[in-house]
């Protein structure tokens, strides 16, 4: 029997966690960036039955990375061009590793002072360097999806209280209903949060983008114009899913202010330009908006778990999640987080922040945007111009497409789309880069997006080579 009381048991486990880590990190080279083992032989290792008794907890983690293996896909290689998926930087893993060492529930300043301390300042560099309102509040939450959650609550809360409807003690039942207008680049994340937050999908309402995947001034005022009295939410793009579009927010964020609408920016990635001289002007009039989301587990390269939430409206922030109970024990003017995100139990997310942030610098953020946007353009230009492949869109920033052509005679749409997939799936197969796939206006393409901050020229060069390898294999 293992006593689990045993507190000298932390160092040999510890000690044998880090080195299966490190031995993890310093193999991602050379390792496949894949997947290599099917579905039921990974089910097969860890569906077994639950032992009566407990085990050595270093035994626990030998069979537990030995279970993994062929499991683990690569994404925190420079070879992962799939989603929108950063790495981890040395010192937001470390700290992440002391967070969970620490841990501290980092629900309010009482139970983890020196992590909600953290938060505040992490929460201020942020707005600091998305050029946002100082005097705006902020959350930091699991990704982009509950950033969505918390920031459209905030802008629920002050349209309805706007009509007289307290739907914080009401609910909605009875409330006058609430639109949201945006286009159709949008991600999914916000309508989840729109059925989260009981408007239900049916009040989204997509208007076409232009050909730069924008969302067009004149649409968006009909659309206002349509039915002037509701209370409406306008959702931007700073950096759409496909190809990193921005909608002209110097143009629409006037015009929806005018009837009186919300403007919400999902900026999941795209609000870390502002870092960077060269792509500011994207940003140009974001900072004019009502509400932001982030994430830092995508180009500030920390850990999962890691998303934020801006508000300029820091009173219907609060007032959406605010709760106060006999046993909370409040510290002279210290920030509680409960006040301004979802969860009340919650790990301190922003210490992985903090430390990424420190270990980067200004200059490091946008040195790292500057490179990876580069290292996307390459991957594009490069594989695009291979016999059989086309560009489809050049990178403005770090996302862009393309579409591997089926050659034979007569050869359909429908025909490009299959050879698209077939091609992703082979160079994913050959283990040397992680590509995935998209429908982008009705045709499938490979989508490109980097953000990892270890990608380095050689990366490019060997994911290109195994596209021409896989083309030349292919070849009719």
């Amino acid at each position: 029997m293992v006593d689990v009381t045993d507190i000298g048991g932390f160092s040999p486990v510890l000690a044998r966690a880090l080195c299966h880590a490190l031995q993890h990190l310093e193999n991602t080279v050379h390792r496949p960036v894949c997947a290599s083992t099917e579905l039921a032989h990974l089910r097969s290792r860890f569906d077994r039955a639950l032992p009566q008794d407990g085990m050595d907890p270093v035994q626990v983690i030998d069979e537990l990375v030995r279970d993994v293996e062929g499991g683990i896909i690569g994404s925190t290689s420079g070879r992962f061009f799939g989603w929108v998926i950063g790495g981890s930087l040395p010192a937001a893993l470390a700290a992440d590793w002391l967070t969970s060492a620490w841990d501290q529930n980092a629900a309010i300043h009482a139970c983890g002072p020196a992590e909600a301390i953290i938060e505040e300042v992490a929460g201020k560099w942020l707005k600091d360097l998305f050029g946002l309102p100082q005097t705006a509040s902020f959350a930091f939450v699991t990704g982009t999806q509950m950033a969505h959650v918390t920031c459209l609550a905030a802008a629920r809360h002050r349209l309805l209280s706007r009509a007289g409807w307290d739907v914080e003690e009401r609910g909605m039942a009875g409330s006058t209903p609430i639109r949201l207008i945006t286009s159709s680049e949008r991600h999914g994340s916000a309508e989840r949060a729109m059925r989260i937050l009981g408007f239900g999908k049916r009040a989204v309402h997509a208007l076409p983008a232009d050909g730069q995947g924008r969302l067009d001034p004149i649409s968006l005022t009909r659309a206002l114009e349509s039915s002037s009295e509701q209370p409406t939410i306008v959702l931007l793009q700073a950096g759409d899913l496909n190809i990193g579009a921005f909608d002209p927010f110097n143009e629409l964020i006037p015009i929806a202010h005018k009837h009186g609408a919300w403007v919400h920016v999902d900026g999941a990635f795209g609000l870390w330009v502002a870092a960077s001289p060269k792509y500011r002007h994207l940003l140009r009039g974001v900072e004019l908006a009502d509400s932001w989301t982030n994430d830092g587990h995508k180009w500030l390269n920390t850990p999962f778990d890691c998303g934020y939430a801006f508000v300029a409206d820091a009173d219907a922030h609060r007032s959406a999640f605010s709760h106060r109970t006999s046993y909370r024990v409040h510290v002279g003017d210290a920030r509680d987080q409960i006040d301004w995100n979802p969860e009340w139990s919650r790990r301190g997310r922003g210490v992985a922040t903090y430390a990424a942030l420190r270990q980067l610098g200004r200059s490091g953020i946008a040195e790292l945007i500057e490179r990876t946007c580069i290292h996307a353009h390459a991957l594009v230009m490069r594989i695009g111009s291979l016999p059989g492949a086309e560009v489809v869109w050049e990178p403005t920033i770090n996302q862009g497409l393309v579409r591997f052509i089926d050659t034979k005679p007569g050869a359909t749409e429908q025909d490009h789309d299959r050879r698209t997939d077939e091609i992703i799936s082979r160079i994913v197969a050959t283990g040397e880069a992680f590509f995935g796939g998209t429908t982008w206006r009705g045709r499938r393409s490979m989508r490109v997006s980097v953000c990892n901050w270890q990608t380095n020229a050689t990366d490019v060069d060997r994911a290109v080579d195994a596209t021409r390898r896989v083309l030349g294999n292919l070849a009719p």
